[in-house]
């Protein structure tokens, strides 16, 4: 664990002495990474590549106003009790909230210049599915978003996370019965499911598999309704194995049902694609 990579010299005016965390720069590089992927793309396409970088600025915005203002929804209690600290703490982003208000950004600044939506969102789809696979890496880095804890190989501990895999944080912030016999093995820090890394290896695989499906002949849109689903399923899948204390329906996060709408509403799109007449390069 890395959560702070060095901080600034004291001579730097306003953020001298301030750390810069491998979370931030890992958000960073995501969406360079993104940026870049969508530029190949739109020029590949015929359209201008430089667009790319307007739509990323959408996207930064929208995606970290989204994901904090989601994760005050999350957490309204403690934003009552404390408005401006939350608001304004480098801690607390949520990915599907960021994901919705960027999206509706990203849509809007589309439609102004332009550029065709569907075949647009096919070039954004890879972007997305790579970008999301770095920032998993910087929230492992910071120990921020892990599972539960578990005894087998994969198992990491988080001393210095944020918050620590120990035992007391596990029962009570989480509502996590533990098992005595892992204590007795490890100790108060236990190992957990190291899920950010698990997210990072599945989005690269979607990554991979959408990339190989550019210039296939599908319909516009299609490729991004694939990676909705499968970005849907991914997380539905890794939330069995976080530790999460938003299990508000049941045994499902609330991340499982927002993930459960995604994958309906990206098959049930793909199908229609699939269906419908016309030629695919509308």
């Amino acid at each position: 664990m890395y959560p702070i990579l060095f901080r600034m010299p004291e001579w730097v005016p306003i953020l001298g002495g301030d750390p810069v965390t491998s979370f931030g720069v890992m958000m960073l590089l995501a969406f360079l990474t993104g940026g870049y992927i969508l530029k190949s793309e739109l020029g590949r396409m015929g359209h201008d590549p430089e667009i790319a970088w307007d739509l990323l600025f959408m996207a930064v915005i929208g995606g970290l106003v989204g994901a904090r203002l989601y994760y005050v929804f999350l957490n309204y209690p403690r934003f009552v009790a404390d408005p401006f600290g939350m608001l304004f703490a480098r801690a607390g982003m949520v990915w599907y909230g960021g994901f919705l208000l960027a999206t509706a950004l990203v849509v809007w600044r589309v439609r102004k210049v332009g550029l065709p939506l569907g075949k647009t969102a096919d070039a954004v789809a890879p972007a997305l599915a790579l970008s999301y696979g770095v920032g998993r890496i910087g929230c492992f880095l910071v120990g921020d978003d892990y599972g539960r804890p578990t005894d087998s190989w994969v198992g990491i501990a988080f001393p210095n996370g944020a918050p620590p895999t120990h035992v007391d944080t596990i029962t009570e912030h989480f509502g996590i019965a533990v098992d005595p016999a892992m204590v007795e093995r490890y100790g108060e820090i236990l190992p957990v499911h190291p899920t950010q890394l698990y997210e990072t290896g599945l989005s690269t695989l979607i990554f991979v598999l959408l990339w190989s499906l550019r210039g296939a002949g599908n319909k516009p849109g299609w490729i991004f309704m694939t990676w909705m689903a499968l970005a849907g399923a991914e997380r539905f899948i890794v939330e069995f194995f976080r530790a999460k204390d938003d299990r508000f329906f049941g045994v499902l996060t609330l991340a499982q049902v927002i993930s459960i709408g995604l994958i309906a509403f990206g098959v049930t799109w793909m199908m229609k694609l699939r269906r419908s007449k016309g030629s695919a390069r509308g």
